[in-house]
């Protein structure tokens, strides 16, 4: 996994790092690269360098030298059909999926990974400048990441919502309650934890922004800060001690999954009485 997470690369440069990343770890060089691929070693230099575009054949080939499932390929796809700005696609494509632990707070919204698709769709809706093909792409991709929960090997999810998550009006009270009750099933899972910070709490730390920290076994821990209009995705180690201390206090302050639970269905019981 590359684990040079610098959201200005583009998504060709982000091939270019992956494959001279792994290419090195391998003990191969680029000439014997180019005539596994039966290309030139000119070829994977520019490919390394991000100034060259690969083609899904190359990329496939890459994961079968390499033994990398289909890495290459997402990675290639992502330059021709991308699915969201360098960041999100990196967070996407390279974190998130290959994460065994997903931290999340949230204090505005249900986090993209456990939203349903009306819901999705009325975020998305409520952007600006967005056409309905773009809406689209952006709900596929979203329900996309859902899958990673339903997987043999699945992260471990422990999310942290502000109570009035609960009762934000994202799309209508049929939208909410529908919403609420996949959040129910959601938490129901063994693999997933979803705690309610009440909104009558003391804390204050974690208001300006919700974030995600990704334990990796292979890479370092990497987190995901939202902004107003991006998120910032970074390994570096004074941000990721920093959001894992905000993390911490949030959860002194959150109830136990039990009461959480109760207090979802509860918020989804009065939106269904509205419907």
């Amino acid at each position: 996994m590359a684990n040079d997470l610098d959201p200005r690369l583009t998504a060709a440069q982000r091939f270019g790092k992956e494959l001279a990343r792994v290419r090195k770890e391998a003990g191969m060089t680029q000439i014997r690269l180019g005539k596994h691929l039966g290309c030139s070693s000119s070829l994977i230099a520019h490919l390394e360098k991000g100034d060259r575009t690969p083609k899904p054949d190359l990329a496939a080939g890459c994961d079968e030298v390499f033994g990398t499932g289909d890495r290459f390929k997402r990675l290639c796809r992502n330059i021709t059909s991308p699915t969201g700005p360098d960041w999100y696609i990196g967070w996407t494509e390279e974190i998130e999926p290959y994460a065994r632990m997903l931290r999340s707070w949230d204090p505005l919204q249900i986090p993209g990974i456990l939203q349903t698709e009306a819901y999705a769709r009325a975020v998305f809706r409520g952007g600006l400048f967005v056409s309905e093909q773009d809406i689209q792409d952006k709900i596929d991709a979203r329900m996309r990441r859902r899958g990673i929960l339903q997987r043999d090997k699945s992260p471990t999810l422990l999310v942290l919502l502000d109570e009035w998550v609960l009762r934000r009006p994202i799309g209508g009270a049929k939208v909410m309650g529908d919403q609420l009750d996949y959040l129910l099933t959601a938490g129901e899972l063994p693999n997933v934890t979803i705690q309610i910070v009440p909104y009558d709490t003391t804390c204050t730390t974690g208001l300006m922004s919700a974030f995600t920290i990704a334990e990796l076994s292979d890479a370092p821990t990497t987190v995901s800060v939202d902004s107003a209009t991006k998120a910032e995705v970074s390994a570096d180690h004074k941000l990721v001690s920093l959001i894992w201390d905000i993390y911490d206090k949030l959860r002194t302050e959150a109830l136990r999954p039990g009461p959480s639970l109760q207090m979802i269905e509860e918020a989804r019981n009065q939106w269904k009485q509205q419907t």
